[in-house]
């Protein structure tokens, strides 16, 4: 059976070659006489292919040298406790902004651990929209500023960020290695690796070394950023496959010329997408032009009664996992790395003959 063009929002494509390597190496890594899914994550082989992963990764985003990068389990949605847990210290608020599903999940966590100020939000306009920084209303008090600089779901990108005396911390799940991002002007970094790092079960820390110590006493050890940072990651048996996996995926990134050749294509995937909705009268973005996501795409058709039609033809064209998230309706495409730009391609032509169908 042929490889589909896959627009899953995650678990995610992942680039062929990458594929290719791990099958190869299935059975036997490198002559080590079994699979790294097999192998001790303190043996010599699997400690050199973590390391390769940290070196790789730091060379891609540009990481400075007062940070530390860390593999660990739980899912982003583990560190909307994190966060607050390690870096509230002796605080009692923090800000956080408000831009769809992501956010609004990441605050109710926070809740629980301290005084949550939203700093501004777009649910007025069912998160079609970034607010302006200059509505946001920042608390001189505040611990940290959250933001998430794409919504999964709603397809909304943050382009801007604020200068803040707090440390700046992002949620950059389904936006993270897609461009060149300045790792400096944050505090902390997280993201689940089912977008654009490689198959779920990994979640990736960057996180400035002067915040991690600072946990309250009450932190369960394998919550505090610190016990990761001094066992390298290895406090417990970390997701040694999915590192392994998503080394051989930063290496891929490499290949291709690291960031900014990525963005680049990233960047020719987007327009054409939305191109083909702004030029069409069936076809519909629901989020503002100035604050759309070059990975997530939502469009709508001008009547609901025409999606599972259209569903059903694209999985008959082998364009896949369009079905747009429940909460929302309509179709999303979600165009990562490893979504190549043939499928865009398709998907364009498809979604033109569908139109000329019914016009």
């Amino acid at each position: 059976m042929a490889r589909v063009f896959n627009f899953s929002a995650g678990p995610a494509a992942l680039p062929v070659e990458v594929l290719q390597q791990a099958q190869a190496e299935m059975l036997d890594y490198q002559g080590a006489g079994m699979s790294v899914m097999e192998m001790s994550h303190r043996s010599k082989e699997f400690v050199a292919i973590a390391e390769a992963a940290t070196s790789d990764l730091a060379q891609l985003l540009d990481v400075p040298d007062d940070y530390q990068i860390l593999f660990l389990q739980g899912g982003a949605t583990l560190q909307f406790s994190m966060v607050p847990l390690n870096l509230l210290g002796d605080r009692t608020s923090a800000d956080y902004l408000h831009t769809g599903a992501w956010s609004i999940k990441a605050i109710k966590e926070a809740g629980k651990f301290c005084d949550v100020n939203v700093v501004a939000s777009s649910e007025s306009s069912n998160f079609g929209h970034v607010p302006p920084l200059d509505t946001w209303q920042l608390n001189a008090q505040a611990a940290y500023l959250h933001v998430c600089s794409n919504e999964t779901i709603g397809g909304v990108q943050l382009n801007a960020l604020p200068d803040v005396a707090c440390p700046l911390v992002a949620d950059m799940s389904s936006d993270i290695l897609s461009r060149p991002i300045d790792v400096s002007r944050y505090g902390l970094i997280y993201a689940g690796a089912q977008k654009n790092i490689g198959p779920a079960g990994l979640t990736v820390v960057i996180v400035q070394r002067d915040l991690l110590g600072n946990a309250r006493s009450s932190t369960p050890g394998m919550l505090d950023y610190a016990v990761h940072a001094n066992g390298d990651s290895m406090s417990n048996t970390p997701p040694t496959y999915a590192w392994y996996l998503a080394g051989l995926v930063f290496k891929w990134l490499k290949a291709q010329g690291g960031l900014d050749a990525i963005a680049q294509v990233n960047a020719r995937k987007a327009a054409k997408l939305y191109g083909a909705v702004d030029q069409s009268n069936f076809y519909a973005s629901p989020v503002a032009t100035a604050d759309r996501s070059q990975m997530n795409v939502p469009f709508t058709l001008p009547d609901p009664e025409l999606d599972g039609e259209f569903l059903k033809g694209a999985e008959a064209a082998g364009l896949t996992n369009l079905k747009g998230h429940r909460s929302v309706g309509g179709m999303r495409a979600s165009l990562y790395n490893a979504v190549p730009e043939a499928a865009v391609d398709a998907l364009v032509s498809y979604m033109a003959q569908f139109e000329k169908d019914r016009g």
